[in-house]
């Protein structure tokens, strides 16, 4: 009697067919997982990019009403000067940004899908 109790005991645990079919789940699961947060970082600096965009552009204009629609030569120095931002901005890795005359522009010049093509994001 006693050695059925054994017997049943030791046949409880899982088979190493079952621990790879669980082995391979998750690794399908995690392949279609993973590059949807790779491309969650990239979209969250672009959005950084386009507000702090948004707000300096705005920042610019009420400089251009305030001094007879007059451009700010250096934009950062005179902005922070005249109490318009407290500091410069940091534009998040990869963006450059572009300023002439009162118009300023961003760049994406980083890494997308494997290229360095400088594409132009247009805003």
């Amino acid at each position: 009697m006693n050695r059925t109790i054994t017997k049943r005991n030791q046949s409880r645990g899982f088979t190493l067919i079952e621990i790879l079919i669980v082995v391979v789940i998750l690794g399908i699961l995690a392949a279609i997982v993973i590059p949807q947060f790779t491309n969650a970082a990239q979209d969250a600096n672009e959005s950084s990019a386009r507000s702090q965009l948004q707000t300096m552009r705005s920042q610019i204009e009420l400089y251009r009403v305030q001094n007879n629609g007059t451009a700010p030569a250096n934009p950062w120095t005179e902005l922070i000067d005249g109490g318009y931002i407290r500091a410069a901005p940091v534009w998040p890795t990869g963006f450059e940004e572009s300023y002439a005359s009162g118009n300023l522009t961003l760049e994406y010049t980083g890494d997308i899908e494997g290229t360095t093509d400088g594409t132009d994001t247009g805003w």
